[in-house]
């Protein structure tokens, strides 16, 4: 397939859509966010984007991709989180799987080609017999997040077969990087550098040496313009293939942060799976993609970023010295990915 000239990204506001919206930025495309900016990670849309704030269920949105005509979609908006997804598995299907669905239609009756879908490595598996996993592994979510992600992707096959559209899901391991949220359920690398920055001491779920796939957001973004520009459907793997403990991701993060304190453990979240690491052979061969940033560096980047956004801005020269009220953050302990 040529390079797509106009896209929509949802979820565009975001951690993930951030960094591949301005990846396709760069190659001069255009393109429409679509975001009900719930998740947003703070960094502002370009103005060059058009952006629309909808639900992706709603006939609004609909509309905005039938008005804007586009050649592909990637679709990275989800609800997040393992937990949530067990505290409320209808609300999560409404917007993972019901979301997911409204989309797809909504594709082909604005006659775009092509359809990107963010599925999850890490909760589709389960418990894998093999480490890393390849895509030929019958997939057993333990979630109803990863259950979602699943009838996600069984939505895209019969969206190709009985519409041609052409759909491809990835399959990304545990993404991690600049401005990706540290509060509420979000992964262990933005918690920890969280916590770090605010003076309190870093939080690991379970006995920390349950183990993760972690990949560099940029790296994603590469692997997300790829699969635009490709014709492949079905499904692939993004990771690094190399399982990392959640105890030595957070001592990365403690030395790039200088902390000489303790750390504190409490108990896993229900629904997580142990250990994941993903087989990315099939991503190499056809889609020609790679990680480039090693674990160490990337997380050296990810705290840089972290501290850079946490320093308050210069005050305005001749400004009067204000007072600074505080309120204690809420605690968000880190999860295992």
């Amino acid at each position: 397939m040529s390079r797509p000239k106009r896209m929509v990204v949802t979820g565009g506001a975001g951690f993930i859509g951030t960094h591949t919206v301005a990846a396709l930025l760069a190659e001069g495309t255009a393109v429409l966010v679509l975001d009900d900016l719930r998740h947003a990670c703070g960094q502002p849309v370009p103005p060059s984007v058009e952006l629309e704030e909808h639900d992706l269920g709603s006939p609004a949105a609909a509309q905005a991709v039938a008005r804007f005509r586009p050649d592909a979609i990637l679709h990275l908006a989800a609800q997040g989180g393992v937990s949530r997804s067990v505290r409320d598995p209808a609300g999560d299907a409404l917007v993972n799987v019901v979301g997911t669905v409204a989309l797809l239609k909504a594709s082909v009756d604005a006659g775009c080609r092509r359809f990107v879908f963010a599925s999850s490595g890490g909760a589709i598996y389960g418990r894998a017999r093999r480490l890393p996993t390849a895509e030929r592994t019958t997939p057993r979510p333990l979630s109803p997040y990863g259950a979602a992600k699943l009838a996600g992707e069984g939505y895209l096959g019969m969206f190709t077969r009985t519409f041609g559209l052409r759909t491809l899901a990835l399959r990304y391991s545990n993404v991690y990087g600049p401005f990706q949220d540290g509060t509420g359920e979000a992964g262990v690398v933005a918690i920890t550098c969280e916590r770090l920055l605010s003076g309190r001491p870093p939080e690991i779920r379970g006995d920390g040496e349950q183990t993760r796939d972690f990949v560099f957001v940029r790296d994603v973004a590469d692997a997300n313009l790829r699969a635009l520009r490709s014709p492949l459907t079905g499904a692939i793997n993004i990771g690094t293939g190399i399982a990392t403990s959640v105890r030595a991701v957070v001592e990365e993060l403690v030395a790039a942060a200088a902390y000489a304190g303790p750390f504190t453990f409490v108990d896993g979240r229900p629904g997580e799976v142990r250990d994941t690491a993903l087989e990315i052979g099939r991503a190499s061969r056809l889609l020609g993609w790679k990680p480039s940033t090693s674990l160490r560096d990337g997380l050296r980047q990810t705290f840089t970023s972290f501290r850079e956004r946490a320093r308050p801005a210069p005050a305005p020269a001749n400004a009067e010295p204000a007072e600074v009220a505080t309120t204690a953050g809420r605690e968000s302990p880190a999860g295992s990915g």
